[in-house]
């Protein structure tokens, strides 16, 4: 009888450490809502307090190289951002948030309202930023900003699309990196196109 007394009292103790709390984006912000090509997309986190990570996007230890961990800055004056600067970024209409991965990994899962710019055909695509075709390459008086991302923290796909952009003639001031990516995306259980 005692251990059952005992084992009563622990349940009734956990009890409220089981109750599902909130998770929103940030105290006043539950979620967001942003324009894609398909339509309004919501994107909010994940509800489940006991979620956890599996798979692809809970491994740790890729070899380096080619999976190093990227600096914070990919190249000089380019603005490195988290989740809430690339949220406000989704919602400017005048911004453009850049999956730089390839296609297959578009494909399997990405940001609402992103598109996909592979990052070896970025400096070829700056047409589609703002960028005027010119006899020497391209003409960035009027390019918008951009946030590009890929897999993480150790891929180098965005960090190589902005310095190809660069040299390509983009302002590097007009360029933002999320440098989280994917997985940390996904680790903060925000909306995933495909889920």
């Amino acid at each position: 009888m005692t251990r059952i007394i005992a084992l009563l009292a622990a349940l009734a103790t956990a009890a409220p450490a089981l109750a599902q709390e909130p998770v929103n984006l940030r105290p006043d912000m539950p979620s967001v809502t942003v324009e894609t090509e398909a339509g309004p997309a919501e994107i909010a986190r994940i509800q489940d307090n006991a979620h956890e990570l599996s798979g692809e996007w809970a491994r740790t230890s890729r070899p380096c190289p080619p999976f190093c961990i990227q600096p914070i800055i990919a190249a000089p004056g380019v603005t490195t951002i988290g989740e809430l600067e690339l949220l406000d970024m989704l919602a400017d209409p005048d911004a453009l948030v850049i999956d730089s991965r390839t296609r297959e990994w578009f494909a399997g899962g990405s940001i609402p309202g992103a598109i996909n710019i592979p990052y070896l055909e970025a400096p070829d695509r700056l047409d589609e930023l703002g960028c005027e075709i010119d006899f020497d390459g391209f003409d960035c008086a009027e390019a918008r900003p951009v946030a590009l991302f890929c897999n993480g923290l150790w891929c180098g796909q965005s960090p190589s699309a902005i310095r190809r952009m660069i040299a390509a003639g983009y302002p590097a001031e007009k360029i933002h990196y999320y440098r989280g990516g994917m997985q940390s995306w996904r680790m903060l259980g925000l909306t995933v196109t495909g889920d």
